[in-house]
């Protein structure tokens, strides 16, 4: 690795040995004459660039978390890192959902991180034990479980601007005892889907029959065998619930307030690989690329589908109406008509539904539309007629405020209550003006429903459009790309702090609510990308497709950020010295070449390498359907 450490040796300064993180303190010192003399910056005495520590805590060691973990250990020295999970294990979502049917609602092979495929997948659709299978082996593969502290919750996070640090309260769950931790950077890792609710119905509490949440599924066995079941809600945990438990229940009545698109599956197909299939993926690892580019390819073709007007939403439109009233031929025509939205396909987040539609019209199953007036004791009231349950599963979602489930203090004592209590306002998904460096995964108007995931995090596919369950790879690789860049500057300069400013959270919102304008995500339907309102903003995506939103954020642009210098912001210049000279091992004329080979500068042919523009020929245009 070098010499570097043995030759310079970093510093902490005098307000570390106090328990803070590190900081730096004034640089001048009074003198007995009371004359002010410049003290040298600590920077001076090392070599350019020099990597100070520094303390990292994220909140949740979910996908997100992990990912930080692994690209943090992967490209860094000299850093401290603690994920808090309030869980009894890590990733997140895939360990809280344990509901019948959960499983991956995109092709599994595309919810993989984008250099850390799986051939194993046992089918199209992944199971949720099978995808947390995934995140745990990918956190044991790179050791990532030491940063990882289970059942500690975050109760609150305070900026504290005399040392520049958070100040983090914690409390283990296992013991009840609370402590503060502190950092210098705060990474809100906690994901969108996180803090699940109970519908707001009269009389809730009083049914005296089993009441279960999707969200909160107890992890004992749920005795449904010959029950009448009630199941409320229609978004994407209920219909996977439905058609997983209609084979085995006496009756299910599923009430439905509102219609919602459920895409059929044509494209990608349910089905188990056979041994064969997953022998190719397992020892042909070109084949298994090629397989997974194309959906990839597939699903960042859906983005002109939003576009209000344009002819791939008036062609999607028309093809889904006729495919889901085919699929709804078991029920009548009038609740048929009910069924079926009005409004622009993609206004409601759009679910692929496998077997939801066709259990709509199955023998034991009743579809009540319409609002439910109460909950009695025996079950739901609505239209006057009472449904007499024996168990009650409220698939109703989450808090979709963007609200973190813990305390924030920023500058000034501003909380992040006060500074979202009209909208949750980020600067392209990631920052906060007035919070300063605090950082959010996949916060306000991040793509999540534009494409890709897992790579920004996921993938969608050609018939097949996933959003909630966040198929974000793609955007969480670039994310957390983005946030280490500041990273980076924070612990080789002296900088004190980074947020962005306001004007610049504004002029992008100004920009993101003109833009949507144009977009079926404005269309008068009630959704969560807009605070589960009908004409409130959209707060939940970003105003351009995935691959926009990657090219938009490869560069920081720093000058959209208030940042705040310790003493002379050219300290980090150092000795004199580069990083070069103070590594034996390294090659003192590494620019001598005999070819070009040098990187372009000019944004477009940096890309046009990078996307490798030029090797796809005949390409059509990948419609939805």
């Amino acid at each position: 690795m070098g010499t570097t450490q043995s030759r310079f040796r970093f510093w902490r300064t005098p307000a570390d040995t106090t328990g803070s993180t590190t900081n730096a303190t004034d640089d001048t010192r009074e003198e007995g004459s009371g004359v002010k003399e410049e003290v040298p910056h600590p920077r001076v005495k090392n070599p350019i660039y020099a990597e100070r520590p520094m303390k990292i805590i994220c909140i949740g060691a979910g996908a997100s978390g992990l990912l930080l973990a692994y690209k943090l250990q992967r490209s860094f020295n000299n850093f401290e890192l603690v994920l808090y999970e309030k869980n009894a294990d890590i990733s997140g979502t895939w360990f809280e959902n344990r509901y019948p049917g959960c499983a991956c609602d995109v092709p599994a092979h595309t919810y993989t991180w984008s250099f850390e495929p799986n051939a194993s997948w046992s089918s199209v659709y992944a199971g949720s034990r099978e995808i947390h299978s995934y995140f745990a082996a990918f956190a044991t593969k790179y050791d990532l479980n030491k940063y990882v502290r289970l059942s500690h919750k975050v109760n609150d996070a305070t900026w504290d601007a005399a040392s520049a640090s958070w100040g983090i309260e914690v409390i283990d769950l296992g013991t009840g005892e609370s402590k503060v931790d502190r950092a210098d950077i705060l990474i809100n890792a906690a994901g969108v889907l996180n803090k699940w609710r109970w519908p707001d119905i009269k009389g809730l509490r009083d049914f005296k029959g089993l009441l279960v949440h999707t969200a909160e599924w107890p992890r004992e066995e749920v005795e449904l065998e010959g029950k009448r079941v009630g199941l409320i809600g229609n978004g994407s945990s209920g219909i996977q619930v439905l058609p997983a438990i209609q084979p085995k229940v006496q009756k299910l009545t599923t009430f439905i307030r509102r219609p919602t698109w459920v895409s059929p599956t044509q494209g990608f197909e349910q089905h188990v690989y056979t041994s064969t299939e997953r022998s190719v993926f397992e020892t042909d690892p070109e084949a298994h690329l090629d397989y997974r580019k194309k959906q990839e390819t597939a699903i960042n073709s859906i983005f002109p589908m939003f576009i209000a007007g344009s002819p791939v939403q008036d062609a999607t439109f028309t093809s889904m109406v006729a495919q889901m009233e085919g699929k709804l031929e078991g029920v009548g025509d009038e609740l048929r008509g009910k069924l079926v939205p009005k409004y622009g396909v993609g206004c409601r987040r759009i679910t692929p539904g496998v077997g939801y539609l066709e259990g709509l019209g199955k023998e034991n199953v009743e579809v009540v539309y319409g609002d439910i007036e109460r909950v009695t004791e025996r079950g739901c009231v609505s239209h006057g007629k009472e449904h007499e349950l024996d168990v009650l599963i409220c698939a109703t979602g989450f808090d979709t405020t963007y609200m973190p489930r813990f305390g924030v203090k920023g500058e000034n004592g501003l909380t992040m209550e006060e500074e979202w209590k009209d909208e949750a306002k980020s600067y392209l998904g990631m920052g906060v003006a007035g919070f300063p460096n605090y950082f959010l995964v996949i916060g306000p108007n991040s793509p999540i429903g534009n494409g890709p995931v897992l790579s920004f995090i996921g993938a969608r596919t050609q018939s097949v459009v996933s959003e909630d369950l966040l198929t974000c790879h793609g955007l969480l690789e670039a994310q957390i790309d983005y946030i280490l860049k500041f990273v980076n500057r924070w612990q080789t300069e002296n900088i004190r702090s980074f947020s962005p400013k306001r004007e610049a959270v504004e002029d992008f919102i100004a920009h993101k609510d003109q833009f949507m304008k144009g977009t079926v995500w404005e269309h008068d339907c009630r959704s969560w990308y807009k605070a589960n309102s009908v004409s409130g903003k959209v707060s939940a995506l970003w105003c351009g497709s995935t691959l926009h939103y990657m090219e938009a954020i490869g560069e920081p642009r720093y000058d959209d950020w208030d940042i705040k210098y310790q003493g002379n912001r050219f300290a980090w210049l150092g000795n004199g010295f580069s990083q070069t000279e103070v590594d034996d091992t390294a090659d003192w004329a590494y620019y001598i070449r005999d070819h070009d080979d040098s990187p372009f500068l000019g944004r477009r042919k940096a890309l046009q390498v990078m996307n490798k523009s030029g090797t796809v020929t005949g390409r059509q245009s990948t419609g939805f359907l």
